[in-house]
């Protein structure tokens, strides 16, 4: 998994020319800031969350009724960091135009073409999130937690300024990156998101 955390780790993760709403599996990393554990604790190898923490895993499940060709695969509330898999599908049963309104997120509208392959977009503006777009979802679900805690006595609360992803090529990348993920909680002493390790970041 070392290349995959050195992937994420690079000051702009997003790769140049990459059009992020296409289909395919992204590996994303989202920290709070300064890597503040605003989630809560781990104890003996289990996650134990705060209540924020269970609102940041709420909204995350959440994310698929937001943007309709979502889906979710593994992910893990960690106390100051989420690593999660983002699917973005090709396929959608919806007419082209797309409004959710719900009590969590703002709305969200996105024009949903159908897409058969992932594509190279050079001329996309990758610093505006494109809708539909993986920056979109993330962005949508940080600021969706930020209200939250705004709201609920959390007033110290933010998240890192960007996020950092990793495309997801192959099988065995997949199933390398699902079981780094279930076992985030258990390395917890050594990871390098424990407040303990960030002079090595």
């Amino acid at each position: 998994m070392d290349k995959f955390k050195g992937k994420y780790r690079i000051p702009s993760s997003r790769l140049s020319g990459w059009d992020y709403t296409s289909p395919g599996y992204y590996f994303v990393t989202i920290c709070t800031y300064n890597h503040q554990t605003f989630f809560g604790r781990v104890i003996d190898g289990q996650v134990n969350l705060s209540p924020l923490g269970d609102i940041a895993r709420e909204f995350w499940l959440e994310i698929p009724t937001h943007f309709h060709r979502t889906c979710l695969d593994e992910f893990v509330i960690m106390p100051n960091h989420i690593h999660g898999i983002v699917i973005i599908n090709a396929n959608y049963s919806a007419s082209n135009d797309i409004t959710v309104e719900t009590q969590h997120a703002a709305s969200l509208q996105y024009r949903a073409d159908p897409i058969s392959h992932p594509k190279l977009n050079p001329h996309k503006q990758l610093n505006k999130p494109a809708p539909g777009s993986l920056s979109a979802i993330i962005r949508s679900y940080k600021s969706a937690v930020t209200r939250w805690a705004r709201r609920n006595d959390h007033p110290h609360f933010a998240w890192q300024p960007r996020f950092y992803d990793h495309i997801i090529q192959d099988e065995n990348s997949l199933e390398n990156i699902r079981a780094y993920i279930m076992g985030n909680p258990v390395k917890w002493e050594t990871d390098e998101y424990h407040p303990g390790n960030l002079g090595s970041l």
